[in-house]
């Protein structure tokens, strides 16, 4: 992986693969990713860019407009964090069994947790919390989509992925942002068959957008809802 520029475009160039296709994606960081194929020269890669340079600058202005509205949290009692598409109010508790725990309709922090180890350490709370959610929950929906892709994956983690809601990798294996416990389930149903079709298309073709329609027929819609709110579902 190099970063590469063209004029006023700088580019994440990723590995070349057997694809007949140059994949280019603007990433949750804000970042463009090319993943052209192994035979295209770098001077290739580059002219492909510019020939997208208009999309390119239409979805960086819509990032940037979209990620102005980043929710930036005060970590204070009775401020909302999402879980699973719905807004719970934290709540911070002397007495618990686990960091934070949801009951009663709230999300109840220990105390102790910010008063040792501050914003930090609340933050480590919450990462923990969606990704043990995560790992109840997940498993089950990949089982009932996989069956209806026609596929087998390996097996299942819940990350920090970075800029990336999920990813499929090569021997199988699916690993999920934590942050996609934060969004409606059915958002998540939409980001499980996203990777899953990957393993008939491992890029973004038509093709493999035709394989995401045949389970989920208003992916477009749920996509939509991913690009629009994706800055809201953050710490």
């Amino acid at each position: 992986m190099q970063l590469r520029q063209v004029r006023d475009i700088e580019y994440r160039l990723l590995p070349g693969t057997d694809r007949m296709t140059t994949d280019i994606v603007l990433e949750r960081d804000g970042v463009i990713s090319v993943r052209p194929p192994a035979r295209m020269t770098p001077e290739q890669i580059d002219q492909t860019v510019l020939s997208k340079r208009m999309w390119i600058y239409r979805n960086l202005a819509e990032w940037r407009e979209l990620n102005a509205t980043k929710i930036r949290r005060e970590w204070v009692g009775g401020e909302s964090f999402p879980y699973l598409g719905r807004n719970y109010r934290l709540q911070f508790v002397d007495h618990q069994d686990a960091p934070l725990k949801l009951k009663e309709g709230r999300l109840c922090l220990l105390r102790k947790v910010v008063q040792d180890g501050g914003v930090a350490a609340a933050h480590q709370a919450f990462e923990t919390f969606y990704q043990e959610k995560g790992l109840s929950r997940l498993p089950e929906r990949v089982a009932l989509f996989s069956a209806k892709v026609g596929v087998k994956p390996g097996r299942i983690q819940v990350k920090d992925l970075g800029f990336r809601w999920a990813s499929c990798l090569k021997n199988g294996d699916l690993h999920f942002h934590w942050k996609c416990l934060m969004a409606p389930l059915k958002i998540i149903d939409y980001i499980v068959v996203h990777e899953l079709c990957h393993f008939h298309h491992r890029d973004h073709s038509d093709a493999f957008w035709n394989e995401v329609d045949k389970i989920i027929p208003d992916y477009r819609e749920r996509k939509d809802w991913l690009k629009m709110h994706g800055a809201e579902l953050s710490l």
